[in-house]
């Protein structure tokens, strides 16, 4: 994966950043060359080595089919869950499970939990760390698909939530 000045990537559980920058620094005898993230919507800039770019879980903006693709994850059913998994005591293993997927930085992934929580939501209040993730798994979705089709962002949770709201009102009674 090349990455280049000015282009826009995503960094796993933070969201959509600019490459504002790329330099060269001396450090222990080598010469390594950073990228400088800058965030799209937050008031924070990170440098990342160019080598690290990869394993860190730096990628380029989705294409429009790779977010078609998440829209029809979101349009899908939830996993089912039997009514007692959706209580306390198996949100922390569920919480284990969506940190994981959070950090791959997977645009599937990241959609696959909001569906679940979004599901999870129709059937109980969710709890602090639901609410809470479920509102950065919708922020991280939104942004991305703000950046790459060039709309703004309000417009792009909007579209999020109804497609979601046309897959509950048109589901069957579960």
């Amino acid at each position: 994966m090349t990455f280049s000045l000015n282009d826009k990537v995503v960094y796993p559980g933070h969201g959509v950043a600019l490459i504002c920058k790329v330099f060269s620094r001396n450090v222990a005898n080598q010469t390594i060359t950073f990228f400088e993230l800058q965030f799209q919507n937050k008031d924070m800039t990170i440098m990342v080595p160019q080598d690290k770019l990869e394993e860190v879980g730096v990628r380029p903006l989705s294409s429009s089919s790779k977010i078609s693709s998440m829209l029809e994850t979101i349009a899908k059913p939830a996993v089912r869950t039997k009514n007692f998994e959706t209580y306390a005591t198996n949100w922390n293993r569920r919480k284990k499970e969506y940190q994981s997927k959070l950090r791959t930085g997977s645009l599937e992934d990241i959609s696959e939990i909001y569906r679940d929580l979004k599901y999870i939501s129709k059937f109980k209040e969710l709890s602090f760390g639901e609410k809470s993730l479920l509102l950065k798994t919708e922020s991280l979705l939104a942004e991305e698909i703000s950046a790459a089709e060039q709309v703004d962002e309000d417009k792009a949770i909007e579209r999020l939530r109804s497609i979601f709201m046309q897959r509950v009102s048109n589901s069957v009674q579960l």
